[in-house]
């Protein structure tokens, strides 16, 4: 079988546990919407099944666990707005599925773990990051906000770590996701393949095996920042929070990440951010994700980002509007607005 023949998504039942591979690596594993349903019609076929006691999601080659969505088709609308709207219902209905899902699932960010692929592993209720991890919201880079559910997670992490996450797109390894609550355990990659086949043996305790077999990650590079990274991304306004960020190296390579994210989507994520913090379920976050994702995926920002972070990679977006003060409050305040009761998103049955 030729590499371009084979499944994007390999599940398969080892024992009493369910496995599921991503399998497209020379793209970091980038999520189409048939991967997503492929995962979906696994997860839902053990749901219920008593043969199955636990899920474990990794991915197959060394590149990478996932990358997020593969962005690229919907910034050049292939398909239309339908096919922008299928994608976002179906990710967002995965997302869901894994978060209520009522076995455990451990989920293996070893190398990049990225906008979507944090949307498989953060619902999970097992997540082990190896020296290989890389952890990051890059969404405001491309016009676009962390979604995905990061509405629900990051602003319940420590602090105000998550609104840094979310409008720096700053990038973790294992010692910080660890230190934060994103890793549940470390584990470096040379001791996974003993873990997995653990788990396959004893899948009636995971978290017991996790315990034993977790190893200590290191000091955590974040520590000696907390601080200002609360004082300053607790500020009421992105344009506050420039201002309160301290003038040392540090503080100004915040402000220059911030500085080259699209306007608009920087305060569109520091609202979602906020709404998020007072949402009582993860149903409820995943619908204003979707309506966000509708209205932002439609706008220029989105599509000038992809074309110049993926695209044509010149890493010179032209955004619209191009300052932080022409970002209309009135216009961000639509993007939450409810759909029409016929087209808002549903979580699975």
């Amino acid at each position: 079988m030729s590499p371009s023949s084979e499944p994007e998504v390999i599940a398969t039942v080892e024992g009493r546990a369910g496995r599921i591979r991503l399998n497209r690596p020379r793209a970091l594993n980038a999520l189409t919407l048939a991967m997503t349903l492929a995962i979906t019609r696994a997860l839902l076929a053990w749901r219920d099944d008593p043969a199955i006691q636990v899920v474990m999601i990794d991915h197959m080659g060394e590149r990478g666990f996932c990358a997020g969505g593969d962005i690229r088709a919907l910034a050049l609308r292939s398909g239309g707005r339908d096919a922008v709207r299928a994608f976002f219902l179906h990710e967002y209905r995965l997302n869901h599925l894994i978060f209520t899902y009522p076995k455990p699932v451990v989920t293996f960010m070893d190398g990049v773990t990225m906008g979507g692929g944090a949307g498989l592993a953060m619902p999970s209720r097992f997540r082990v990051a190896t020296e290989a991890c890389l952890f990051a919201m890059p969404e405001t880079a491309i016009g676009f906000f962390p979604d995905v559910g990061a509405g629900w997670f990051l602003p319940r992490l420590p602090g105000r770590t998550g609104y840094w996450l979310a409008l720096t797109s700053a990038r973790l390894g294992a010692a910080d996701c660890l230190h934060l609550g994103i890793a549940t355990h470390y584990m470096p990659a040379t001791a996974l393949d003993a873990l997995k086949a653990a788990i396959i043996a004893g899948p009636e305790s995971p978290g017991v095996i996790l315990g034993r077999r977790a190893e200590d990650a290191g000091a955590a590079p974040i520590r000696p920042v907390e601080r200002d990274i609360d004082r300053a991304f607790d500020q009421p306004t992105i344009e506050a929070i420039l201002a309160a960020l301290p003038a040392q190296k540090w503080g100004r390579a915040q402000a220059e990440a911030i500085a080259g994210r699209s306007p608009f989507s920087l305060k569109v994520t520091l609202r979602r951010m906020r709404i998020g913090e007072g949402q009582a379920s993860f149903a409820e976050v995943m619908a204003t994700d979707y309506r966000c994702a509708l209205r932002l995926a439609s706008r220029h920002d989105f599509a000038e980002g992809v074309r110049a972070v993926i695209v044509d990679k010149d890493n010179r977006p032209a955004w619209r509007p191009a300052d932080l003060a022409l970002v209309s409050d009135h216009e961000v305040a639509s993007i939450f607005a409810n759909l029409p009761s016929s087209e808002e998103w549903t979580a699975l049955p």
